[in-house]
């Protein structure tokens, strides 16, 4: 599968060593330019590219910090295939990130995200350590597989996701629709526990809508 992943950071980088790992065709692009990713694609053997190279593959994985997605190229998915799955795996800290009035609001993370790009996304990979993406994979069955949740409006784009997780030894669990993502955000009980499968679903049930007192901002300003 070709897969493209723009951002490079810990969790971005992870996604590229372990997609390469697994046989992907992975496009991996930052906002420095592919000249400052000739490490890690000498590393993984992916390939480096321009943000608006590694949008037009069949999997799009976007990761990178919030307050960065408002300055993505308006056209970034112009010429990503109409069946690609687009992927978020971001997190709203307001110490990070500032003050985002449609979160602060009520607004689910993702649902923020996929305005923002102006298509639909799934939201993953947000609710683990980046080095237990490396570490934590086990074969389907054995006891101590991990689980992540998985949430979108697309089912078929939902599979996908959960087909990759199950590559890399973690159970996918659907956590329904993105407008319920918020019972994956930080803070929540799911929110990088490392549980199994049925201690996705326990925490999933046991989340709160109220976003707790760390993970938002205190006023307009952070």
């Amino acid at each position: 599968m070709k897969i493209g992943i723009i951002g490079a950071g810990n969790i971005g980088g992870n996604l590229t060593r372990r997609f390469t790992q697994l046989g992907h065709e992975v496009y991996v692009a930052n906002s420095r330019g592919p000249e400052t990713l000739k490490d890690l694609a000498r590393e993984t053997g992916a390939k480096a590219v321009t943000p608006r190279e590694a949008a037009r593959q069949e999997v799009v994985i976007v990761t990178i910090p919030e307050k960065n997605i408002p300055k993505l190229p308006r056209d970034l998915f112009a010429d990503t295939p109409a069946d690609a799955v687009i992927v978020d795996t971001g997190n709203y800290y307001p110490q990070r990130d500032g003050f985002l009035a449609d979160i602060e609001s009520g607004t689910t993370e993702s649902r923020w995200v996929s305005q923002q790009l102006g298509r639909p996304v799934v939201k993953a990979f947000n609710n683990i350590y980046a080095k237990h993406l490396l570490e934590r994979g086990k074969p389907r069955g054995e006891q101590g597989r991990i689980a992540l949740p998985v949430s979108g409006d697309d089912k078929r784009a939902k599979e996908v996701v959960i087909k990759l997780l199950d590559e890399m030894g973690v159970d996918g669990v659907d956590a329904g629709g993105l407008d319920d993502s918020w019972r994956e955000q930080p803070g929540t009980p799911v929110y990088a526990a490392d549980l199994d499968a049925g201690g996705v679903r326990r925490a999933l049930d046991k989340a709160s809508r109220e976003r707790p007192e760390g993970f938002r901002a205190n006023s307009g300003r952070s």
